[in-house]
């Protein structure tokens, strides 16, 4: 895999509308393969994900999503919807072996919760830097409705949406003119 910086971040796009091509599974597989390996604190990898490809489950959240982003959903050939589990901790004897660390969350949510957000942010910038090196476009956001999609697609888990993300092949024509980004200056401090 020949992938350049600018496939990852110079020229890659928050795309709204994606042509009909399908997304195989098998690269969705890859997808989650190569984000897993991300760093997170602990190794605590909260990251849940829905890829939601059915009409039967794209219906489904469509109802849950605001209306600004309806269509371009619908349109999507894929919709990963990142989730965090909040009981990320029940699996750290097995992902962090080299300490107890289940203790250290275990009866203390609020800062459970925070580490699970944190990380599983975390990994869905990873997940977004994955699906461009695969050569998918994505469309990342955050208007829906959080307790629906949570009650239709995690109703009985720990699992808790956190974004959504449309993937497949853009339509360019669908783009909006590339936003401007803070400069060094206006963003960072060297000390």
């Amino acid at each position: 895999m020949n992938v350049t910086t600018e496939q990852l971040f110079d020229h890659a796009r928050t795309h709204n509308g994606f042509n009909a091509e399908p997304v195989p599974e098998a690269t969705l597989r890859r997808l989650y393969d190569m984000m897993k390996w991300g760093p997170t604190s602990a190794n605590s990898s909260p990251a849940r994900i829905v890829f939601v490809t059915s009409p039967a489950a794209k219906e489904k959240l469509l109802a849950c999503m605001s209306p600004g982003n309806v269509d371009k959903t619908r349109l999507a050939p894929v919709t990963a919807i990142i989730g965090m589990d909040m009981a990320f901790y029940e699996k750290l004897p097995h992902l962090f072996p080299h300490a107890d660390a289940k203790p250290w969350f275990l009866g203390k949510k609020e800062f459970a919760e925070t580490t699970a957000f944190r990380n599983s942010s975390l990994q869905g910038g990873y997940f977004i830097i994955a699906a461009r090196a695969l050569g998918l476009d994505c469309g990342p956001m955050s208007g829906f409705d959080n307790a629906k999609v949570d009650a239709a697609f995690w109703s009985g888990t720990e699992i808790k949406s956190n974004f959504v993300c449309n993937l497949g092949h853009g339509d360019p024509s669908k783009l909006f003119a590339r936003s401007p980004r803070l400069a060094f200056e206006e963003a960072c401090r060297v000390e």
